[in-house]
C-alpha cells in the first residue's frame, strides 16, 4: 500500500511525534532521534524516508504506536491552538456552534495537509456528524494490510482542535487505508456527545 507521491513531513507533526516519543517512551528516544533530530526539524520538518522509519519501528512495538500517535496529535491540536493570533481564537469562540464546528474542522484539514502535503482532505458535515476523508494519510504507508487502524494521530488532532473551541465530540477511526481500505474516514459527532476517540472494528 505504499505510494510513490513523496512529500515532505512538516515541521508540526514531525516536532509532536518527537515529543510524544520522549514522554511516552523515554528510554527508546536516543534511539529514535537518529531520524528525529533537532537540526532537521528546526530546517522545518524531516524527509519522508526518516519518518517512515520511526513509524515503522513504533508498529513493531505493538499498542506503544497507537499511544505514541495519539499523544503526538494531541500536541499537535494543542499548538495549532496556541499558534493562532489571540483575537482570531476568540472570533472562533464566539461564532455560533454550527459555524464554529465548520470553521475548526477546516482548521484541522489544514494542520493534516501541512503535516503531509500529499495529503487529501474532504469535510463534509451534515445534521451535527462530521466525515472527514483523508486520502493518502502519511500513517497508513504500509506494505502489508494491518488488522488495527494507522489514523490515531489525526482522530486525535481532530478530537483536540474540536475540544479547544468548546466542541466536544466522540471521534471515531471509521475507514483506514491501512487496513484495506480505499481511503481512511473519521467520524466526529458534533451534536454534544463526550469527547472520545475510538475505532469501529
Amino acid at each position: 500500500m505504499t505510494d510513490d507521491r513523496g512529500g515532505h513531513v512538516g515541521r508540526l507533526l514531525a516536532a509532536a511525534v518527537h515529543q510524544a516519543i520522549t514522554d511516552e517512551l523515554p528510554t527508546r528516544i536516543d534511539f529514535y532521534e537518529h531520524w528525529l533530530r533537532g537540526e532537521r526539524m528546526r530546517d522545518g520538518g524531516v524527509g519522508l524516508a526518516p519518518m517512515t522509519a520511526v513509524m515503522g519501528f513504533l508498529r513493531t512495538e505493538g499498542q506503544p504506536y497507537h499511544v505514541v500517535m495519539s499523544h503526538a496529535g494531541r500536541f499537535a491540536a494543542e499548538w495549532t491552538r496556541d499558534a493562532m493570533p489571540a483575537m482570531r481564537r476568540r472570533w472562533l469562540l464566539a461564532l455560533p456552534r454550527w459555524w464554529r464546528a465548520r470553521a475548526v474542522l477546516r482548521l484541522a484539514s489544514r494542520a493534516i495537509r501541512d503535516g503531509y502535503a500529499p495529503s487529501k482532505v474532504v469535510v463534509r458535515v451534515k445534521r451535527g456528524q462530521a466525515r472527514i476523508e483523508i486520502r493518502h494519510s502519511l500513517f497508513c504507508r504500509v506494505r502489508d494490510t494491518l488488522t488495527t487502524a494507522q489514523c490515531d494521530y489525526h482522530a486525535a488532532l481532530i478530537a483536540g482542535v474540536l475540544t479547544a473551541f468548546n466542541l466536544p465530540a466522540a471521534v471515531t477511526i471509521e475507514w483506514c487505508l491501512a487496513k484495506g481500505d480505499g481511503y481512511c474516514v473519521i467520524a466526529a459527532d458534533l451534536t454534544g456527545a463526550a469527547a472520545s476517540v475510538e475505532e469501529v472494528s
